[in-house]
């Protein structure tokens, strides 16, 4: 069997299946199987793949078609350009959840041409660690805190975070939201994509997402909006009188996050689209610079 040969023949097994991309998925596949990057396989189209070779690429796509995420059948995806390994423990990123980051890391460099002292980030339920790396990879004099109640995510986000050489710069955090952050700590960047899906959507979620990414990473209640709540009740004490609050939400909750936030004595300032033109990210300042006690509790998200 060619390269060609491998690749028409698993894309129409792949489209049958309902794989979204069933070309590229198919190629990145098998350019994961071969070590090589994804375009050479069009420089060896004729190329004749050994018995391995097609034993093993078989595999993949058996896993493949039954909707297992591609991400975790190679063991990493690209997020900020970060290469950051992915499994059953931790939520796979979003390409909008880059943007979250980016917004996040502007606002830190901002700082750090204003006051000479380190900024601080905490990242509230880092998964796989991936918004706590970017920041300290883009960030260089910023200080960054992440918290998960997951003992298994924190394990593979600091592996994550020692691939990238900020091991050192990250201080992971295990426990249940603001109770596991330092006494007296305050931020000037609290950033979070917490879970967000309404509880009764889960069901009726793409197999790759409901079947393979931890619910605890996405349940967000029964309006989605649980830890938004949370969030908005509770930070304020843990940011600086400058600081900002920056969080990713779900499709239509936009306004309903903003009135969240406005009732807990929160500006918001912006709210910004993802790549489909869609609110995803929000950004808000508190109206005063005066700290309160949190308020009611809930639940972490992992």
């Amino acid at each position: 069997m060619t390269v060609l040969e491998a690749i028409q023949r698993s894309t129409e097994f792949l489209a049958k299946k309902g794989v979204d991309s069933p070309r590229l998925q198919t190629e990145l596949l098998l350019a994961h199987l071969l070590k090589q990057p994804r375009m050479r396989l069009y420089l060896e189209f004729e190329r004749v793949l050994t018995p391995a070779e097609v034993n093993g690429f078989r595999e993949l796509i058996k896993r493949r078609g039954q909707r297992e995420p591609l991400q975790h059948i190679v063991g990493s995806t690209s997020f900020c350009g970060l290469e950051i390994a992915v499994n059953r423990d931790v939520l796979i990123p979003r390409p909008e959840t880059e943007l979250l980051a980016e917004r996040g890391w502007i606002f830190l460099n901002q700082l750090s041409t204003l006051h000479p002292q380190p900024s601080t980030a905490l990242d509230f339920g880092t998964g796989s660690g991936c918004l706590a790396i970017a920041l300290a990879c883009k960030c260089p004099a910023a200080e960054v805190y992440a918290i998960d109640i997951s003992s298994e995510a924190l394990a593979l986000a600091r592996l994550n975070a020692t691939r990238h050489g900020v091991a050192e710069r990250i201080r992971f955090l295990h426990g249940d939201g603001f109770a596991a952050a330092p006494e007296g700590s305050r931020f000037d960047l609290i950033v979070s994509n917490p879970p967000y899906i309404p509880s009764g959507e889960i069901a009726s979620l793409q197999p790759e997402v409901r079947d393979y990414d931890p619910h605890r990473a996405l349940d967000g209640g029964a309006d989605g909006l649980d830890y938004g709540r949370r969030l908005a009740a509770e930070c304020a004490p843990f940011l600086k009188p400058q600081g900002r609050v920056m969080l990713e939400f779900g499709d239509g909750q936009a306004e309903a996050l903003r009135e969240i936030l406005q009732e807990q004595m929160w500006i918001v300032e912006a709210i910004e689209d993802d790549y489909t033109r869609r609110p995803r990210i929000m950004v808000a300042r508190r109206s005063n610079s005066t700290a309160e006690e949190p308020r009611e509790k809930g639940p972490q998200p992992g």
